[in-house]
């Protein structure tokens, strides 16, 4: 087994179509010589073909095997003092609900679990990916390898459940956070927390040419798209009401929800109830390849989250130079420009969403400016290629490894491991 550094990356679900960035990060540190270990919490239900490769590498917390979790009993117990401090934060500290310090105890268990899967292997720092429980699992494993961890916080693991998010901040190396809102509220909500290991590191797509500048369907129809998991989160319901509204006002339009999810039949009632099935429609999880078509088909982006970090779905739009409207919400003022690469609404304001969508679609043939203007935006601040370098660049850094790269051969294939869950 090579020796070089290496390092545990762990998701909370891997491979996720919804979340490509894990895999770009992944693929982007091993080119710079750095052996990673995928690891992921679950597996996904229904992997793809194209996420074969991922799904028989990557070391998978679930589901558990006895002879490890005899192991991790034991480290829990030889190792008591190390995870005293997480313990008596979950037990004994009250500003969250009794039913998440329950969980962080079982989690805490998971963290010893996913220690013992790790312990054959030359790991030399964990990065977790989203700041839910699997923060925790990766911060407790980490302490008992007696490694550093780090961790990159989005949105909703920030804003929505922030379940011992103080705890996890002062005990990692390295806090990622994908927009300037998000590295401001942790230091104002977390005045404790050195503000040196707080860093913001965005996300990014690829830019690729531009596509979408012409327009080729009915221009008298306003095209409208969104995209995101059917989750109450995304606003869905909100959406589908607003689309309501507009038909009332005797708008010509079209909505297309990409996407699947737990919400799917409550959204199939309500388009039926408010009859809107000649113009709204759910078409279902939409692979990679195949966005490129709905963006084009699109001339207007919709996004309508009550809570986001920055959603590539808009990053994607704005790099074909298609027109967003998204909620005034935690960074996204930060990619878009009100007025200047795209538009914002009140956020919850359903009367404010449909005035600028019919202001948008009256105003459409004019609108050219801030098209191009969205393209350069994205181009210079959330460049795919670029940004992933400045990720890694960070990560190797806080870890005392040289940006040009670690001792040995720089590759751009995975890695294999004995996977230390078939020993």
């Amino acid at each position: 087994m090579n020796t070089m550094l290496a390092i545990a990356y762990l998701a909370n679900l891997f491979p996720a179509r919804s979340e490509p960035y894990v895999g770009d990060e992944i693929r982007e540190l091993r080119r710079r010589g750095i052996n990673v270990v995928s690891c992921s919490i679950r597996r996904p239900k229904a992997p793809g073909k194209s996420d074969s490769p991922w799904t028989e590498e990557t070391i998978y917390v679930y589901p558990l095997r006895p002879a490890l979790m005899l192991h991790a009993l034991w480290l829990c117990v030889r190792r008591c003092d190390v995870l005293w401090k997480s313990l008596r934060r979950a037990l004994f500290q009250k500003s969250e609900p009794f039913a998440k310090r329950f969980r962080a105890i079982a989690h805490t268990f998971l963290g010893a679990y996913y220690a013992a899967l790790l312990r054959k292997l030359p790991i030399q720092h964990v990065h977790v990916h989203h700041g839910y429980f699997g923060s925790w699992v990766a911060m407790i494993a980490a302490r008992l390898l007696q490694i550093d961890f780090s961790m990159t916080l989005h949105g909703s693991d920030l804003l929505l459940h922030p379940w011992f998010l103080d705890h996890k901040l002062d005990l990692c190396k390295t806090c990622f956070t994908i927009s300037d809102f998000n590295r401001q509220h942790i230091l104002r909500t977390y005045p404790g927390i050195d503000p040196r290991k707080v860093v913001v590191q965005r996300l990014g797509v690829d830019c690729g040419r531009p596509q979408g500048l012409q327009e080729k369907h009915d221009a008298l129809k306003l095209a409208m798209f969104t995209a995101g998991r059917l989750h109450p989160v995304k606003g869905h319901r909100f959406l589908i009401r607003a689309c309501a509204a507009l038909k009332a006002r005797g708008l010509d339009f079209t909505c297309s929800i990409a996407g699947d999810g737990d919400e799917r039949q409550h959204l199939e009632d309500l388009i039926r109830n408010l009859d809107l099935g000649d113009c709204v429609y759910l078409i279902g999880q939409i692979s990679s390849p195949n966005m490129a078509e709905h963006y084009e088909r699109a001339n207007l982006v919709v996004l309508t989250s009550r809570s986001e970090g920055i959603p590539l779905v808009l990053m994607e739009a704005m790099a074909r130079e298609k027109v967003v409207l998204a909620p005034e919400i935690t960074g996204i003022a930060e990619l878009v420009r009100d007025g200047e690469t795209g538009f914002l609404y009140q956020p919850g304001s359903l009367e404010n969403f449909v005035d600028c969508v019919e202001m948008i679609h009256r105003t459409r043939s004019s609108l050219g400016p801030i098209r191009r203007a969205a393209r350069a935006h994205v181009t210079k601040y959330f460049n795919k290629e670029r940004n992933l370098c400045a990720f890694c660049e960070r990560l190797m850094g806080s870890i005392g490894c040289s940006p040009e790269g670690c001792v040995g051969a720089k590759t751009n294939q995975m890695v294999s491991y004995e996977n230390p869950v078939l020993q």
